[in-house]
């Protein structure tokens, strides 16, 4: 099939290794002091190792490749950990308070979190009136309107989504830009990961069922201007392709400054 996959130039390649562990697929080896990619089929083409090439040597192509086998990939993977020391355990979410899915109602009408994490209920906040906005005397109020707002958290039947404008951001632009919450953030439902450290195709397969479920009207992609940023754009144009859905997809690239490019 003619799909995005990784191509390493060889010739760019100085053999520093710093790509294999970026790929979570493993699909990225170090084979006579170069970087190669042993399998097309392991390769889910997002490019999350895209950042960690200090020499540039790593590019997203499209050709003609074998079409990527998760199976593949759990079996590729079940064989080097058989050689390889055992990772500690990531920590669950349900016992993090922070990781209840909620949604806000306005304070006299607010919701219970039904007996689980607190942290992880859904909630949905009501928008901050003008009066009382000119009460805050220069306070800006906040301009989000859900919990959680972690990828990982927020599940696909979340409310909060429902015909919404989503923003699927890269966690350091809060950060990097002064101005997030008016001029990125409002009117919008918020999701935010890193490309870079998560897992692209837990990502990619949960913004798939999002798109599919929840009538959205438009994706924002918020990422920053390091190489590795960009790898949420790739997720949000696969995510919209195979949901089948029509998705206006916006892209706003922020500055290691903070400025908009």
């Amino acid at each position: 099939m003619f799909r995005e996959i990784v191509h390493i130039d060889e010739e760019k390649c100085n053999g520093c290794g710093l790509c294999v562990p970026a790929c979570a697929e493993g699909a990225i080896q170090l084979i006579n002091g170069k970087a190669k990619l042993i399998a097309d089929n392991l390769c889910d083409g997002i490019g999350a190792c895209l950042g960690h090439c200090p020499q540039g040597a790593i590019l997203i192509e499209k050709r003609v490749a074998d079409e990527f086998d998760k199976e593949a990939v759990a079996e590729h993977l079940h064989a080097a950990e058989k050689a390889a020391p055992s990772a500690p355990a990531p920590a669950s979410a349900c016992g993090c308070p922070s990781a209840a899915v909620q949604s806000f109602a306005p304070p006299k009408h607010a919701h219970g979190h039904g007996g689980g994490c607190p942290s992880a209920a859904l909630r949905d906040f009501a928008p901050v009136s003008a009066a009382a906005r000119a009460d805050l005397a220069g306070e800006r109020p906040s301009e989000l309107r859900q919990w959680p707002v972690q990828m990982h958290l927020v599940p696909p039947t979340a409310p909060f989504l429902k015909g919404a404008d989503l923003l699927l951001a890269a966690d350091c632009v809060p950060f990097a830009h002064a101005d997030f919450h008016r001029d990125i953030l409002k009117g919008r439902a918020l999701l935010i990961g890193c490309p870079k450290l998560d897992d692209g195709q837990a990502y990619l397969e949960k913004l798939t069922a999002m798109l599919r479920l929840n009538e959205i009207k438009s994706l924002t992609v918020a990422h920053m201007e390091v190489p590795c940023c960009s790898g949420l754009i790739q997720i949000a144009k696969r995510a919209i392709a195979d949901s089948g859905k029509e998705v206006p997809l916006i892209t706003i690239r922020i500055g290691i400054q903070g400025d908009v490019k």
